[in-house]
């Protein structure tokens, strides 16, 4: 058996809207998962120990909106290793939301099952400087049927890529698609706001109300974003996950993020970044979000940090994203960056600064010992 202790953390984020700061400074983990989460706890004899040095932790940061493709490189921008380098952003986990820039993709029904498959199938085998990545996104096409729906989850296929990026389009066919899919157990993404990239379309509150995704893809935009009279009709009389992007309009982010605030559900938010895009690849887009929104909005930034986490984890049905006994251990040591005028990380979201990360844990084991992306943090933690 493997441990770690993590001790001298000055503030822990849960990740968890109900509770979103615990009253802890130290987490145990054990075989890569976290053991226990409390005061003055103590590392087992021949464990290995991480001081925090008084900077806080959160849950890895779940990216819910990345458009991968086979490996860590985008035929997009003609980047390679770009999830690398998103994780040196804290990002741990980064969902697809259909692998829609590859070269020559298939847009027949056979070939956009196929290459959902394909992509689920090598993503769940592949972690770029060890993000963990939900990949292989079905694209929905015409003539795409209930039972090949079930075919690409029985294969591991979770997610519907966002409707409207395919030739169903209508809303009535993407309606008795997304029940097939609902019914599969599958989280469907839609499109939303203007047109992205060629052959996609411009989707609206209508769209939105008659088909009822699990998420409503980039609500400010991706890049266009919908009016804000639709983007209040879309929070109010729909049930899926609002989910707002760096790649986006800003100011319908902060928009909806203060009508979410004054309904009270931020559990209801997650955060994506939407690269790559024809935005460029932001490989701190998350942190960027999260700066934000705390920085801009009324939203208190420990639950800015749940939309970023938590929020997501529990939408996909992840093991992770919440700091909580039996929970993945992967993690992320921040704190403010040098010259913020904020105190900690809370003070410098608040202040609308990026974070400096110092360390990154995946599964309780540190990729990275401090991020080569992000500005220098003022408390640094370290093996000891």
């Amino acid at each position: 058996m493997s441990s770690i202790l993590l001790k001298n953390i000055g503030l822990v984020l849960s990740g968890e809207v109900s509770q979103p700061i615990l009253d802890a400074d130290s987490i145990l983990i054990e075989d890569g998962t976290i053991k226990e989460v409390g005061k003055g706890l103590a590392a087992p004899g021949g464990g290995q120990v991480v001081d925090a040095a008084g900077c806080a932790v959160t849950p890895g940061l779940i990216d819910s909106h990345c458009h991968v493709v086979l490996g860590d490189w985008t035929p997009r921008q003609q980047m390679q290793n770009y999830l690398d380098s998103s994780l040196h952003g804290g990002v741990t986990t980064s969902i697809s939301a259909g692998e829609v820039h590859l070269p020559g993709r298939p847009k027949d029904a056979l070939g956009a099952k196929c290459l959902a498959i394909l992509a689920a199938k090598s993503w769940a085998n592949l972690r770029p400087g060890g993000m963990k990545v939900l990949g292989g996104a079905l694209i929905l096409e015409k003539g795409i049927t209930e039972d090949d729906i079930k075919e690409c989850a029985a294969a591991g296929v979770r997610i519907i890529g966002e409707i409207g990026l395919g030739s169903v389009k209508e809303p009535e066919e993407a309606a008795q698609m997304t029940a097939w899919a609902k019914a599969a157990g599958m989280i469907v993404m839609m499109h939303t706001g203007g047109t992205s990239i060629p052959g996609s379309s411009v989707v609206g509150a209508e769209q939105i109300l008659k088909v009822r995704p699990s998420v409503v893809s980039h609500i400010n935009g991706g890049p266009t974003a919908v009016s804000l009279a639709e983007a209040r009709e879309i929070i109010e009389k729909s049930d899926g996950a609002i989910e707002i992007v760096q790649c986006g309009n800003l100011r319908r982010a902060l928009e909806v993020a203060d009508i979410i605030n004054q309904r009270r559900e931020w559990g209801r938010v997650i955060l994506g970044n939407d690269a790559p895009s024809g935005t460029g690849v932001v490989t701190l887009g998350i942190l960027r979000n999260l700066a934000l929104i705390a920085g801009q909005s009324q939203v208190a930034p420990e639950l800015a940090v749940c939309m970023a986490t938590g929020n997501t984890a529990k939408l996909y049905g992840l093991n992770r994203g919440v700091i909580a006994p039996g929970k993945e251990a992967d993690l992320v040591f921040m704190d403010t960056p040098m010259g913020s005028p904020g105190k900690d990380l809370l003070g410098a979201l608040s202040e609308g600064d990026t974070p400096g990360v110092s360390m990154i844990m995946v599964d309780g084991k540190i990729v990275a010992a401090k991020s080569r992306n992000t500005p220098p943090a003022v408390r640094q933690a370290r093996l000891v």
